[in-house]
């Protein structure tokens, strides 16, 4: 598990083969393990394959342009209406998040986190674009494909990130 943790990384570019119907599941099942506050388990996911949505949703988000070549993407809501408090659904949808991210990384995928920043017109005009009832709130995309490169391990230490007891 580690291995896979250590691999995981952000892919932006994807080659032109299918993700299959089981592996979004696979990655769903494993999306919905993630701890989420008093077990409310607030996410709700869209799974998106439709090709002029996705082009739609590079126009409103715009850091989203390897959706061009994702076969499928995986939008992440929030139910406000199933959190034990405000902003909880934030850090539960993130931490099913990583959870797909991990996943896809395990099964070979590749995939990128489309952050979606809360009460703003990205957020606005994504919720528009799907639908969403208004307690739903969409958290993030995650793009999804077959790698076609490996991006390269960045560099990264703990050094000066690490205080005991106290800062």
């Amino acid at each position: 598990m580690l291995e896979t943790i250590l691999r995981r990384r952000s892919v932006r570019q994807f080659t032109s083969d299918p993700v299959t119907q089981e592996q979004v599941e696979k990655l769903l099942e494993a999306g919905i393990m993630a701890p989420s506050a008093m077990n409310k388990q607030p996410w709700h996911f869209i799974v998106c394959r439709d090709r002029e949505l996705l082009d739609r949703f590079q126009q409103v988000h715009p850091y989203s342009k390897m959706l061009s070549q994702a076969p499928v993407m995986i939008l992440v809501c929030g139910d406000t209406q199933r959190q034990p408090g405000p902003h909880f659904y934030q850090q539960d949808c993130a931490a099913c998040t990583e959870n797909i991210l991990l996943a896809a990384q395990a099964m070979g995928l590749g995939g990128c986190w489309l952050g979606i920043p809360p009460q703003s017109e990205r957020e606005g005009d994504i919720a528009a674009l799907f639908g969403l009832p208004e307690h739903i709130k969409p958290f993030c995309g995650i793009a999804l494909g077959v790698p076609s490169v490996q991006p390269p391990q960045p560099e990264r230490s703990l050094h000066g990130l690490i205080h005991e007891n106290r800062w």
